[in-house]
């Protein structure tokens, strides 16, 4: 079993960044692949960014690509999502996933591959 809890989140004007975090604890974190997905209300949770094992390869969806950044120490069992020039249609809950990965450049986009969640924070951007 794999725990995982973000934090971080919080009330920001656009423009503005935030830093989130995702701290593993049980099994090893280092085999696994992660990711961040977001869920803003009435709407379905949808992908944000992955990152393999090692964190050596990298994805992002088209609406973050260049502004946000994500990022692992596995000495710290942590991952991270640096979230700059932050929009109101950035506005969600932002969930951390993670799996057992089935190879060392695995990295998955989709949230039906993953086996645990955390039990997100809550990203705000003010207009």
């Amino acid at each position: 079993q794999v725990q995982l809890v973000e934090s971080g989140g919080g009330l920001v004007q656009a423009g503005g960044s935030l830093r989130l975090s995702c701290a593993a604890s049980g099994r090893t974190s280092s085999s696994y692949a992660m990711g961040w997905f977001r869920q803003a209300p009435g709407k379905e949770r949808t992908f944000v960014a992955t990152i393999n094992r090692s964190g050596s390869s990298t994805y992002y969806a088209d609406s973050v690509k260049g502004r946000f950044t994500i990022s692992r120490d596995n000495a710290k069992n942590t991952m991270y999502l640096q979230m700059n020039s932050l929009k109101p249609e950035d506005t969600a809950v932002y969930y951390c996933a993670s799996r057992a990965a089935l190879g060392v450049n695995a990295a998955y986009t989709n949230r039906a591959m993953y086996d645990y969640w955390g039990q997100g924070t809550q990203v705000t951007v003010s207009s």
